[in-house]
């Protein structure tokens, strides 16, 4: 066997030279001994000449004697010698040099999460992991602990290096990249298995039309009706699980009939606007426009580029002088609002759509307004009086939106943020229970990584499983008795955020890496 790494190298003949008796062989090289000299063929012993012609046969005679079917086999092999001289270039001395690289068995690959991953979570995509722009896709991913080494705490990350992250941000969602993805940032069986139950259950409860319904028919309905809202927000439910409409599971049906229902609902403008509650409006855009977006992004299909850019440009065009966006176009901003378009507007970038930078830098200008603490904390309105028990939430808002726009890693507003945040982990109870809160923060741990995120993720991935509806009609989705919000969404609301919290392994990977990941299949 040939040492791993060795190179295995061919040498051409030359016109003069053949590889035949004596030749020698070596782990590196095929190596001929020439053929000797003038002055060393008069140096042999005429015995040592007189005892090799004795072996030989006359050529003349040797002609004669030889069968015609082995005539012709010689000629045929000479032709193939010269051929193959002529297509190598026989003259040549140039060296082919072949890299020998050996490994076991590349079969199927048991990714099983070993205790020190289990225990660390120090894990993150690397960039070369897949650098070539050739490569062949497989359908196995080849991913290992090593190939998912952290980026170190304390990088910089350039607002460059951001969008060049968007766009591979939606990657991980696909179904060669979800399982390694899942076990490497700390997922279990558990968190997925929930997310399979969850969309059964929004399987379930689709209407006969393809929408989904904010008030039931189930237990715990939201308080007003919005059928777009809804909607769009299962939708972002399966397709973080990289459900698709031109699937062929069982799951991707409804993908395919909520599509064909939502598009239907969009206005000339690109709004996306519902006929229920006014405080509603511009969070049901929002919401489409995401799930547009996405769409558009992970399917490549140029069908949904005008409706998705329309939906953008109203975005665009309705942003208030504040820098952000509330209940009516150009009137008011808010961060809770402005969080959900945030997320449109980068969904927008993710799919190459026109995102001018200067509703971006307005954008800014409005955190900063809304900021305290030097902006590692957020209020909800720029007038708001210091409120010590919402600023959590406002702050897993804005800290996200700061990660978004570029703020790098190492900057000391997020790590004080996030530290305010891990005082305010995840609890089950009446007015403790807050998935909206959870959904932000989650993000936000996510994307600046361990320790902050081991430790937010080692109470969420045991928390919301635990409390999913177990048996009954209601199985697989969460009860919004005791959320904070519970009562305005219902449980459509509940379920689809608990999804999106149990998806963050593979639904948008980590912002701060090193490089893009353009493939990894």
């Amino acid at each position: 066997p040939i040492p791993l790494g060795e190179r295995l190298c061919f040498v051409r003949p030359g016109p003069e030279a053949c590889v035949g008796r004596g030749t020698e062989m070596t782990a590196g090289a095929a190596v001929h001994q020439p053929n000797p000299t003038p002055d060393e063929r008069l140096s042999r012993r005429p015995h040592d000449e007189a005892s090799d012609d004795a072996d030989l046969t006359p050529i003349g005679g040797w002609l004669d004697e030889a069968p015609a079917w082995l005539m012709s086999a010689a000629l045929h092999l000479l032709v193939l010698i010269l051929a193959t001289l002529l297509a190598f270039g026989a003259g040549d001395d140039s060296r082919l040099e072949l890299t020998a690289v050996f490994s076991d068995d590349l079969g199927e690959q048991d990714l099983v999460e070993s205790d020190e991953l289990a225990d660390s979570l120090d894990m993150q995509l690397d960039e070369a992991v897949l650098e070539s722009e050739s490569a062949t896709p497989t359908t196995t991913p080849v991913i290992t602990p090593t190939l998912l080494q952290p980026t170190p705490l304390g990088e910089t990350a350039s607002q460059v290096e951001v969008n060049t992250a968007l766009s591979a941000s939606l990657t991980g969602r696909d179904p060669s990249m979800r399982e390694a993805l899942l076990k490497a940032y700390g997922g279990t069986e558990e968190t997925e298995a929930a997310v399979i139950e969850g969309l059964k259950w929004l399987e379930r409860k689709q209407q006969a039309n393809g929408s989904w319904s904010l008030v039931g028919p189930y237990l715990g309905p939201g308080r007003t009706e919005n059928r777009n809202a809804a909607t769009a927000m299962a939708l972002l439910a399966f397709q973080g699980a990289g459900k698709l409409p031109d699937g062929t599971d069982k799951l991707s049906r409804p993908v395919r009939d909520g599509w064909d229902w939502l598009s239907q609902q969009q206005n000339s403008d690109g709004a996306f606007l519902s006929a229920g509650a006014q405080d509603h409006q511009f969070y049901t855009h929002a919401l489409c426009t995401i799930a547009l977006c996405e769409l558009l992004a992970m399917t490549g299909d140029d069908q949904w580029r005008p409706a998705a850019q329309r939906a953008i440009d109203y975005l665009v065009e309705t942003q208030a002088e504040e820098g952000g966006w509330r209940y009516r176009p150009n009137d008011g901003s808010d961060l809770s609002v402005t969080g959900w378009v945030m997320m449109a507007l980068k969904s927008g970038s993710m799919a190459r759509l026109h995102v001018p930078s200067s509703t971006f830098d307005r954008i800014n200008d409005f955190l900063d307004s809304v900021s305290t603490r030097d902006g590692s904390r957020y209020k909800y309105v720029e007038y708001e009086v210091y409120n010590p028990e919402s600023m959590p939430t406002m702050t897993s808002v804005g800290l996200l939106c700061r990660q978004y726009l570029g703020w790098p890693r190492s900057d000391d507003r997020l790590h004080q943020g996030v530290e305010h945040i891990l005082r305010n982990p995840p609890e089950w109870g009446r007015r403790r229970t807050n998935v909206y809160y959870w959904y932000y923060a989650t993000q936000v741990c996510k994307h600046m990584g361990n320790p902050m995120w081991s430790e937010w993720n080692g109470v969420m991935r045991e928390l919301l499983p635990k409390h999913q509806e177990k048996k009954g009609r209601e199985r697989g989705s969460w009860p919004p008795d005791g959320d904070r919000w519970g009562f305005e969404g219902g449980r459509l609301y509940q379920t689809c955020l608990s999804l999106y919290i149990l998806e963050v392994y593979y639904r948008h990977l980590p912002i701060y890496q090193q490089g893009a990941v353009t493939q990894l299949r």
